[in-house]
């Protein structure tokens, strides 16, 4: 008999928790392992050494399996005319600030998986590898492949699930539209071929033969049991994780996702140059949530950071990514592990 989804991961529950970076680290993962389902690291922001530190505290901590997450985005080039034109865009905001926009730091913020990742995450041999925007160079997924993982990716379309199944994912996240963070779609950047988790689910089951997890919109126990209805081998949750005292989400964000603010997100990529969902910020009402002038991913993260740093030392997120997905309705200041026995409470 074929081992099910949740006995390939050697977790109990068939809950995954996102990984978010940003507001999360290794705390979180080692909650949600030791509650039983499937912890996080997102490691597309952290340096080999700080990965390296975050990876041996989770060992330490937890003998649980472990999702290490990275992005497959390839590098743009550089843009001058394109850098002026965002400058040129957010100069009124570093003028109020007081900050000068002729001294913003160069860098991307964010690395694609690559060999030096590769190196460094092999001595830990993680039990899952997930990936972003596709999946890496068939070396390098050999590679993870090599040392048992198991890989996931997200899929925003039936056609990158495909694609997907196609070049050696284990099991692929159907992320729809409602989902927080970073759109994973990497075939097109047409946002018109999004969809809803509902939408989703059902023809991306029908579509590959490789086990499907639902994500996007799902805070609760009711939502759990209606992707597993439509056919979900697990389901992903990141939002609802995220005002669990082990995630390290600022107060600002805490604060914006338990208010009514939480109801009204949009997909922008003002904060990194790619779609992603997040609460509406004054940035995003003013420039518009999706703009011609923000450069090429990661690159707009580079002059939104000193904006963030200052509006936030006044007590203000309107430069702030406070991504969320479309139901916050979850977010509540309670421990990980209780959280994931609730999201489990309907299903056997």
């Amino acid at each position: 008999m074929s081992l099910t989804l949740t006995q390939r991961l050697g977790i109990e529950l068939p809950l995954l928790q996102a990984p978010m970076a940003g507001v999360q680290g290794s705390a979180l993962a080692i909650a949600v392992a030791e509650g039983g389902g499937l912890g996080a690291l997102p490691c597309a922001m952290l340096p080999p050494q700080a990965m390296n530190d975050e990876l041996e505290r989770i060992r330490a901590q937890t003998t649980r399996p472990l999702n290490v997450n990275f992005f497959c985005h390839l590098p743009p080039a550089p843009d001058p005319d394109q850098d002026a034109r965002w400058h040129q865009a957010l100069a009124p905001y570093y003028a109020e600030l007081n900050l000068d926009i002729d001294s913003v730091p160069s860098g991307a913020g964010r690395r694609p998986f690559d060999d030096q990742a590769c190196d460094a995450l092999e001595a830990f041999r993680p039990e899952v590898v997930s990936f972003h925007f596709g999946l890496p160079s068939p070396a390098l997924l050999e590679r993870v492949k090599a040392w048992g993982a198991t890989v996931l990716s997200s899929a925003t379309t039936v056609e990158e699930a495909l694609w997907l199944e196609a070049n050696g994912a284990d099991a692929v996240i159907a992320q729809g539209l409602e989902a927080g963070g970073h759109r994973g779609m990497f075939l097109t950047q047409d946002l018109t071929t999004q969809v809803g988790t509902l939408a989703l689910l059902p023809q991306v089951k029908a579509a590959v033969s490789i086990p499907v997890i639902a994500a996007g919109g799902i805070a609760d126990a009711r939502g759990v049991a209606a992707a597993v209805a439509l056919g979900a081998d697990a389901v992903q949750i990141g939002t609802a994780f995220l005002c669990c005292p082990e995630a390290i989400t600022s107060s600002l964000h805490r604060r914006a996702l338990q208010s009514e603010a939480s109801r009204h997100t949009a997909l922008t990529n003002l904060y990194s140059g790619r779609p992603a969902r997040g609460i509406v910020t004054r940035l995003m009402r003013e420039l518009g949530p999706i703009s011609t002038v923000a450069p090429a991913f990661p690159l707009a993260t580079a002059a939104i950071g000193p904006l963030r740093s200052a509006a936030e030392a006044l007590g203000s997120s309107d430069f702030s990514p406070l991504w969320a997905g479309q139901n916050a309705s979850g977010c509540r200041d309670v421990p990980a592990a209780e959280l994931l026995r609730e999201l489990a409470r309907e299903i056997s």
